[in-house]
């Protein structure tokens, strides 16, 4: 089975106040629906957006030269744009949009590498739906006319798809990697008419393809920068191309070479647009915000007799420009979009002087020559007004275009002439004065994140928005805590960061406006917080230095309805298979026999008083998550009691599903495991020996039924003879069950008790093979897998105890694991898949649908999730350490070393302060023996204190911490305690074995020691 790709989970937190109507960032696609008079945009916000137009907007034939903006074209008033609906149909940028199939679908070209369709003029009001996907950034997208079924798109990955829009998936493929440099092959600009695909990209070459078969045509070479947009006419035989090297070009097809080279633009030209089906008249803009219309109508093929003027000047580059007679709409890196009135261009524009008369000229000459008329007329009644001399550029460097000077004289109120001695000079360059100076109307957007900062306890986050305002996030809770208005995050930061240290759990991103949280299965579950910490609207009881794992915390209330909808489901199941049990049941009351067995409860489904977790309907206690049940600080459910009154740590429930559970993390806080198996005898102080061993043959006899439990248990018996061997405990480990831990050996059972118990295992084994050749089954590795897999245990139950009812094995962590949080319910949640180009979306929701869209998380859901979700079960991983060694400050405590001198100890990151002060008590002031601590003796940390670098720390600081921001190194933390003088502690000797242990050297001889630790406490 091949192994799926990584899989995330993203959730995105709404922005307070937000509402319909606009974007939260820039602006990089515009599409005009004529027909239906509505203009549509998709912004890097990831969302498209529609808008209704005045009718008189995109009439045809009503446009004027009227350059004072303070009118309205032909005196008109012209209703605002008004928003009429929008779609969140991306979660990275929209890079490109076009509208297909008569106005009635928009697609869309994402850098979340999918292509989509929004269909908003439907009645059913549907989601944008895929189409297709790349395996980078998807750049543009084109369609060659109104009535096709089809789409092209190019991107990153060097590749052009044409997508069926009906859903019917990639109906070709071609490959357009660069021949030099395979790199520089990816596709930035694509244009196609029904008989030429045209593409280009930071090749700085134009190819031509046959969309019909995919075969290349030709290619054009003669830009020197990457080709930014592509236009093509209809009839197939002239392609247009703007460049980052500041010009735009005019391709021949039937010549296969470049007619002419426009140089209107003196930055890189980034969008063109056209309307006219021969490019007669176009649209440029660049990245200095310059706005320019160029019409070559009627030069006969002489571009340069053509007119360019500067329509409009924005104040930040423009990614897109579109037009209709009447207006001009611009996208820039701001959430608004700008319309400009148009400018028209026909021949009775009222140019100065020196133009006027060279375009004289030129139509007088077409018309004797013959030639095809001039640009029409502008309609009768039309207010015109002269153009500024200064808005008028140069269309090429080979073009006519009078000196500076003459163009000022002819602009002058009065005019005056030149003097027989005045010489003509040309200055090197002239300011540009655009048509417009400012725009008609401004579509307003709305405020989006630009810039983030995660705080030290990794559950807050500072954001700044384009409006300059500063907000701090709860991660956990999905909300806004408090706005700090117009002010610099860096300036704010200081005031509410905290003194923490907490491992990396999630990673922020503000790309697309919003805040994304996104979790990785490698390092989502890493980080806990102390649930003292917590504060709830809701009272919850929690054991005694408790931690909550904040990544398991908001997956279980992300997916809360799901999991509500997977326990109905399994109530359904279960109650299917229940139903021929109860038959069998009444049946079997029908005709009683003599004699009742009854069968015994399952080891670790005993009852229990504690309140710890929910009871099944037969009484018992569903089994504890393991890694969960943490010796002190956090104690574990209902466990197996040992004959000394004392919970064992690991339960044999506990031991059956150590496999697939993260190793007990509590258990390794605190320095070792000298820690009794659950099936040991009590503590006598002495080492197990190969002769107390129980010997295989004196085993009762095991049914089928019960020799696949065996076979489980002593797999992990196996497991853990070899991974940690085990050893009486300490008086401290029994306690606290904390212990000692150095190199690469740990405290456990000696080498001869491991072999001796060895042969047993091997010899169970065998004895399983021969009475089961039951295969287990392999399920897939997604959400549906552990469905499945939950499933199949309920069969296999069923059929070794066909008179037992089936009990539910969904068991989802309680809320004094993971408190009741109340996440907003359109907090949008989304699964992604890893890719070589970035992340595909797989599914998307909120946190109030996702128990409706079950079928489809099952499907493409990970395994790792269903295992939190359903099964409290972790993806297993070892917990980070932190090394540290103890001192008695000045010498007026005993020390600890031991007696080689060696004195190191490592635990958990997470261990605080109060529970190394309480190892120090133990060692140094143990409570003697046969006698119990008296109820009002001080506690440790109450006469104890510990110091590093001279600095006293917080009880409650964790090692993370103290490294972090008081150790500050990498090297081991030294650190030393002292008495406050509140209980006075004598200098007696402390028994050596317990110091041999501590010793990181104290290798082979680490078992021998642990039977000379002091005894413990009654």
């Amino acid at each position: 089975m091949a192994k799926k790709a990584r899989q995330r989970i993203s959730y995105v937190l709404e922005l307070p106040n937000s509402s319909p109507g606009g974007h939260r960032l820039g602006v990089n696609g515009l599409a005009v629906d004529r027909d239906n008079a509505i203009l549509y945009s998709g912004g890097r916000d990831g969302v498209i957006c529609a808008w209704n137009l005045s009718p008189d907007l995109v009439a045809p034939g009503n446009h004027s030269s009227v350059v004072d903006s303070a009118s309205p074209p032909n005196g008109r008033s012209i209703a605002a744009t008004r928003f009429r609906a929008q779609t969140q149909a991306h979660t990275h940028w929209i890079n490109d949009i076009a509208l297909a199939q008569n106005h009635s679908a928009v697609v869309s070209a994402s850098s979340d590498l999918l292509v989509k369709v929004w269909r908003p003029l439907g009645e059913d009001h549907k989601e944008p739906a895929t189409i297709g996907q790349h395996a980078d950034y998807v750049k543009c997208v084109a369609t060659p006319s109104q009535s096709t079924n089809w789409v092209a798109s190019g991107g990153l990955d060097r590749k052009i798809y044409l997508w069926d829009l009906a859903g019917g998936g990639k109906t070709m493929e071609i490959d357009v990697s660069g021949e030099d440099v395979t790199e520089k092959g990816s596709v930035y600009a694509l244009s196609v008419n029904h008989g030429i695909l045209a593409s280009g990209g930071p090749e700085s070459t134009v190819r031509l393809w046959d969309p019909n078969t995919g075969k290349r045509i030709t290619k054009f070479v003669g830009h020197t920068d990457n080709i930014r947009s592509i236009l093509v006419n209809e009839s197939g035989d002239m392609v247009l191309t703007a460049s980052s090297d500041q010009t735009v070009k005019v391709w021949s097809v039937t010549a296969g070479r470049c007619m002419h080279t426009l140089t209107m633009h003196s930055d890189s030209v980034w969008s063109l647009y056209s309307d006219d089906p021969e490019l007669g008249v176009f649209y440029s803009s660049d990245r200095s915000g310059l706005v320019v219309k160029t019409d070559v109508r009627g030069t006969f093929g002489e571009l340069d007799d053509g007119l360019s003027l500067a329509v409009a000047q924005e104040h930040e580059g423009v990614s897109k420009v579109v037009a209709t007679d009447n207006c001009i709409w611009t996208a820039t890196s701001r959430s608004s979009i700008n319309r400009w009135e148009n400018v028209d261009t026909s021949a009775d524009i009222q140019l100065p002087e020196v133009f006027k008369q060279h375009r004289a000229s030129i139509v007088t000459t077409r018309s004797r020559e013959g030639s095809i008329p001039g640009p029409p007329l502008p309609p009768n009644g039309s207010s015109t007004k002269k153009i500024p001399a200064r808005a008028i550029l140069r269309i090429s460097n080979t073009a006519f275009f009078p000196p500076a000077s003459n163009r000022e004289d002819d602009e002058s109120p009065g005019g005056h002439a030149r003097k027989g001695s005045e010489i003509l000079t040309e200055p090197v360059s002239s300011a540009i004065e655009p048509v417009h100076n400012l725009p008609e109307e401004t579509i307003e957007g709305q405020f989006g994140l630009v810039k983030h900062r995660l705080l030290n306890d990794r559950r807050r986050v500072l954001t700044l928005d384009t409006a300059g305002d500063v907000l701090l996030w709860d991660l956990i809770k999905c909300r806004t805590i408090k706005s700090f208005g117009k002010r610099h995050l860096e300036d704010v930061e200081p005031e509410v960061n905290t003194l923490e240290a907490v491992a990396p759990w999630c990673s922020i991103d503000t790309s697309s406006g919003s805040l994304t949280v996104v979790l990785e299965p490698f390092n989502c579950f890493d980080a806990e917080m102390y649930a003292d910490e917590l504060t709830l609207e809701e009272q919850v009881d929690f054991r005694e230095d408790q931690r909550i794992n904040l990544g398991k915390w908001v997956l279980r209330y992300l997916f809360a309805n799901l999991i509500d909808e997977e326990i109905r489901r399994d109530e359904a199941f279960r109650h299917k298979l229940n139903q021929a049990v109860e038959k069998r049941m009444s049946a079997g009351r029908a005709g009683p026999g003599m004699a009742i067995s009854i069968p015994p409860l399952p080891s670790g489904w005993g009852f229990s008083d504690t309140p710890g977790t929910t009871p099944r309907p037969n009484g018992s206690y569903p089994p504890v998550t393991p890694g969960f049940a943490i010796g002190v600080a956090t104690p574990g459910s209902p466990l197996t009691h040992g004959a000394d009154g004392l919970t064992t740590p690991l339960s044999p429930l506990d031991k059956r599903q150590s496999a697939v559970s993260r190793p007990s993390v509590e258990r390794e806080d605190y320095f070792s495991d000298a820690i009794n198996p659950p099936d040991a005898a009590p503590n006598t102080g002495a080492p197990p020996t190969p002769a107390t061993a129980p010997p295989v043959e004196e085993k009762p006899a095991k049914t089928p039924g019960e020799n696949g439990k065996e076979k489980e248990k002593e797999k992990e018996k196996e497991k853990d003879v070899k991974e940690k061997d085990k050893a009486p405990s300490t008086p401290f480990g029994k306690k606290f069950r904390m212990g000692m831990s150095f190199g690469s050996k740990k405290l456990g059972r000696s080498a001869s008790t491991a072999a001796a118990e060895k042969p047993a295992v091997v010899d169970e084994k065998a004895e399983e093979s021969e009475s089961s050749s039951n295969h287990e089954k392999e399920f897939g590795d997604s959400f549906l897998g552990v469905i499945q897999k939950i499933r199949n245990e309920y069969e296999k139950e069923l059929a070794e105890s066909p008179d037992n009812l089936v009990e539910t094995r969904i068991c989802p962590s309680l809320p004094n694991d993971t408190p009741v949080l109340k996440l907003p319910p359109g907090t949008k949640v989304i699964l992604q898949e890893e890719t070589s180009g970035g992340s595909a979306e797989l599914y998307r929701g909120t946190v109030e649908t996702v128990g409706l869209d079950a079928d489809v998380i099952e499907q493409r859901g990970p395994q790792w999730l269903g295992e939190v979700l359903l099964t409290n079960t972790l993806p297993p991983k070892d917990p980070v350490k932190v090394s540290f060694v103890l001192y008695p400050w000045r010498d007026e405590l005993p020390a600890m070393a031991a007696a080689d001198g060696n004195n190191r100890l490592n635990a958990n990151r997470m261990l605080r302060v109060k529970k190394i002060l309480a190892y120090i008590a133990e060692r140094i002031d143990p409570v003697p023996e046969g006698e119990e601590a008296a109820p009002d003796a001080l506690r440790p940390e109450e006469y104890l204190e510990l110091y590093c670098n001279e600095q006293l720390l917080p009880n409650t600081m964790s090692l993370a911490t103290l490294r972090a921001h008081v150790w500050k190194g990498g090297n081991d933390i030294v650190l030393h305690y002292k008495a406050n003088g509140r209980k006075e502690i004598p200098m007696r000797p402390v028994a050596p074995g317990a110091e041999e242990v501590s010793g990181a050297g104290a290798g082979e001889g680490a078992e021998a020691a642990a039977s000379q630790a002091v005894p413990a406490a009654a």
